[in-house]
């Protein structure tokens, strides 16, 4: 065998590997920017929804209070249903909470990854929080 016959047999082996190696490094990168961008909207996504069923909670208060001396507070029964009502006709699911003058909402939406299903990661979980207090007027 010459010797340039004995390069080529030498290489067979190490070019499929790096083929191999590049093509799941490829794959990687791009599931974690496409996989990364729809978590994003996701996050940005449940920010909202949060922020607007904590914000429907806190419209709800005690009108007996503030009519009779003027005291803005939550009625925490119809503010935690308020914003439950809210997220269900979202489509989300979350918890919510009252205390004090303050609705507290999280909502967690998971998301089926498209890409990185490859390398074993099904759902990205993301989490977010919003919180709303009523206020008399408007302010900016």
């Amino acid at each position: 065998m010459t010797l340039i016959g004995r390069l080529r047999d030498d290489q067979h082996g190490r070019v499929t590997a790096y083929v191999v190696i590049t093509t799941v490094a490829a794959l990687a990168f791009g599931g974690l920017v496409l996989d990364g961008g729809l978590a994003l909207a996701a996050k940005v996504r449940a920010m909202g929804q949060a922020q607007e069923a904590a914000r429907a909670g806190a419209q709800e208060i005690d009108l007996a209070a503030y009519r009779a001396d003027g005291t803005l507070r939550l009625d925490p029964g119809r503010a935690s249903g308020a914003a439950q009502i809210h997220l269900a006709s979202a489509g989300q699911v979350g918890t919510v909470s009252v205390r004090f003058n303050t609705v507290s909402v999280t909502v967690t939406i998971s998301h089926h990854t498209q890409l990185l299903k490859l390398v074993a990661v099904d759902t990205i979980t993301v989490t977010a929080r919003g919180e709303a207090r009523p206020r008399r007027g408007i302010s900016s």
